[in-house]
């Protein structure tokens, strides 16, 4: 085999080699590596180079060093698993930088970390001004974890004595142009359905690079055209001002009707709206 058909072997094996043992060895190598996992990565991909173009060392030399290099992570890390002492000597505990609004100097030393680092990440957290921080934790991937202040903290539904809403997950209906029909069946919808609410707002899904339906059965979309305006969702505020006529319409019929018994009724029904309407506010406002 001639060398450039070599090193198209060796590179592809090495290629596989490593899909495989990034599969096994999970998406926390990806999205929060620790130290050590930092070095692992490295030297696996130096491995790799180093077999894919050293033609004149033995491929099952290089293989060999791969799988130790990957057996023993794999290994320390189901082991890490099971036992808490052992994954904080691995990966480290995370440090309190800021407690109770007061900057832990001490602790700052240890993690190596100036103020304005620091700082830097205070403000990638939002929190720009530092009184405002109650308390600080730098994690074990490196990245500040910070709690506001309860006075500072966003308001939530909650402490408006809001109901609590139930979110449904929305879907992705078109993509690239083309209808989803799977997505559509799970939310209980179907392309006729589609086709009708693009009717309404006068574009063909063709144009839509990208159309999501959220809980309340709303089609948001994003056209290729993006000169095109189209209207903004209001399936929500529809709904809420017929609710709305229909209270003031039971309250009317109320007033007008000269039986006891009825009147009795649409007071009845049209409480009994008000208090839906009451609930279903928060939800329809949002």
């Amino acid at each position: 085999m001639p060398m450039w058909g070599q090193i198209i072997f060796r590179s592809l094996g090495a290629l596989i080699v490593l899909f495989i043992m990034a599969r096994l060895l999970g998406k926390k190598q990806i999205s929060q590596l620790t130290f050590f996992e930092y070095i692992l990565g490295i030297t696996l991909g130096e491995l790799a180079g180093f077999i894919s173009t050293d033609i004149e060392t033995h491929y099952s030399h290089g293989l060999i060093a791969l799988a130790v290099w990957f057996a023993v992570p794999f290994t320390l890390e189901y082991l890490s698993m099971k036992s808490l002492r052992l994954r904080h000597l691995l990966e480290g505990r995370g440090r309190v930088v800021i407690k109770e609004g007061k900057v832990m100097e001490d602790n700052l030393k240890k993690e190596h970390l100036t103020t304005d680092e620091l700082m830097e990440q205070l403000r990638g957290k939002s929190a720009f001004n530092l009184a405002d921080v109650e308390f600080a934790v730098m994690e074990t991937s490196g990245e500040l974890s910070v709690l506001l202040k309860k006075e500072k903290q966003p308001l939530t539904p909650s402490d408006m004595g809001m109901p609590k809403v139930h979110e449904v997950e929305p879907q992705v209906v078109i993509m690239d142009g083309k209808m989803m029909n799977e997505p559509l069946a799970t939310a209980g919808l179907s392309p006729g359905w589609l086709a009708t609410e693009l009717e309404k707002i006068g574009v063909s899904v063709d144009n839509v690079f990208l159309g999501q339906v959220d809980a309340y059965q709303q089609l948001y979309v994003d056209l290729y055209d993006d000169k095109l305006q189209v209207p903004a969702p209001q399936g929500k505020a529809l709904l809420l001002a017929n609710l709305k006529k229909l209270e003031a319409d039971l309250e009317l019929f109320a007033v007008s009707t000269k039986d006891a018994e009825a009147k009795a009724m649409y007071t009845r029904t049209s409480a009994a709206l008000a208090q839906v309407i009451s609930d279903l506010k928060p939800m329809l406002m949002c």
